[in-house]
């Protein structure tokens, strides 16, 4: 057992990570870990943290690497953010702590999951700290492309590209990993396109497929104007549903805790001025989360709804390429004999500036609307 164990599909990563953890020769101050969503650049990053803790340079099994892989280690700092996007204050905090010598490993590693929500005075922020490197401190960078990352800080990086994992590898390490069943591991892998964190979750929750299954069977459904509208609302529901039933309970567990921590009665029914000023921050925090959250929902539904158009083009080719959507066979045929080859291009390239759109902040319902009036079968029209 080693650490690189659950990262699957990427040998030239591994191979050039663990390399760089053995050999100091090939280490640098920063690193950027590059990849598609579910591609493992997080568990890469922790590996890699792990790796360099290690005496043994990442055996697995030690103190140092399970407690690096956790992120509860002394010497790894990570941020994985909520919210829309790390702010100045968090940035500045990080430079800070790059300044310590580490406390009881070799190196002082700090890792940002989600380097690309770095506003942009945030990453100016961290200039400093890439730009004159202190010993033994080490960054790592995690973002779904180059140009996700400002300039500056890409050019202070020394470049890692993770790939896509093959889904036969992602259903193994459902298997291995969290004890799935071989079929069920199988689907969840194939469905949430090789996307490690959504095959987890499709294959654990059943809620989670029931969503999925809806969101699909919504293109064959969409014949007028009323039904696209209809259709829109529906998807922007199903967000709603799942960002609420995902943070309900974590919220009014993390106000509970908060009350308790300054010591006042969660019962009352109102609150000194400073414990209303702290819960209100939290209050803020939370719905900005949610938020997130809840984009992420909808942009899973939209990559979902983009893997039946492309089904049901590679149906009506009569192409020999694996289908994502296998289950969803009357469905594709639907599709495919409604629309032109041309027309399931243009829904692919609407479901596409959809995601755009709600990416650039655009109301997702508005977004969700107009896409959906492109998706509407021709011959209902």
């Amino acid at each position: 057992m080693t650490v690189w164990r659950d990262v699957v599909g990427q040998d030239e990563t591994v191979a050039t990570l663990s390399a760089a953890a053995a050999d100091p020769a090939q280490m640098t101050h920063a690193w950027l870990l590059t990849g598609p969503p579910g591609s493992g650049r997080s568990t890469a990053a922790r590996a890699f943290a792990a790796a360099l803790l290690c005496p043994d340079h990442g055996c697995g099994d030690c103190h140092e690497c399970r407690t690096a892989k956790d992120g509860s280690h002394a010497d790894v700092t990570v941020v994985a953010t909520e919210g829309l996007s790390i702010q100045v204050k968090d940035a500045r905090e990080l430079a800070r702590v790059a300044q310590h010598r580490p406390s009881v490993g070799a190196w002082r590693i700090i890792i940002i999951e989600d380097a690309d929500r770095l506003t942009e005075r945030a990453a100016d922020a961290l200039l400093k700290a890439l730009e004159e490197p202190v010993p033994r401190t080490v960054w790592l960078l995690c973002a779904p492309s180059l140009e996700d990352v400002i300039v500056t800080i890409r050019s202070r990086s020394r470049h890692v590209r993770l790939r896509t994992p093959p889904a036969d590898a992602v259903a193994e390490l459902l298997v291995r990993r969290d004890d799935v069943d071989p079929a069920m591991a199988a689907y969840a892998a194939r469905a949430a396109q090789s996307h490690v964190g959504l095959a987890r979750r499709l294959a654990r929750d059943e809620g989670a497929r029931i969503r999925r299954r809806d969101t699909l069977q919504l293109a064959g459904r969409i014949g007028s104007l009323g039904d696209a509208m209809e259709a829109a609302a529906d998807l922007a529901s199903i967000a709603t549903e799942e960002s609420t039933a995902s943070s309900a309970e974590r919220d009014a567990a993390e106000k509970q805790r908060l009350l308790e921590q300054l010591g006042a009665d969660p019962a009352a029914r109102t609150q000194p001025p400073h414990i209303r000023s702290q819960v209100s921050a939290l209050e803020k925090e939370q719905k900005t989360r949610a938020t997130r959250f809840g984009r992420d929902v909808v942009d899973r539904s939209l990559v979902d709804l983009l893997s039946l158009y492309r089904d049901a083009l590679v149906v009506q080719a009569g192409t020999p390429v694996e289908l994502v959507n296998v289950d969803q066979t009357e469905l594709l045929a639907t599709l495919a004999r409604s629309f032109s080859a041309e027309q399931l291009l243009a829904c692919m390239t609407a479901i596409g500036t959809a995601r755009e759109r709600i990416e650039a902040n655009v109301p997702p319902l508005l977004a969700l609307e107009a896409m959906t009036i492109s998706l509407r079968l021709p011959q209902r029209r």
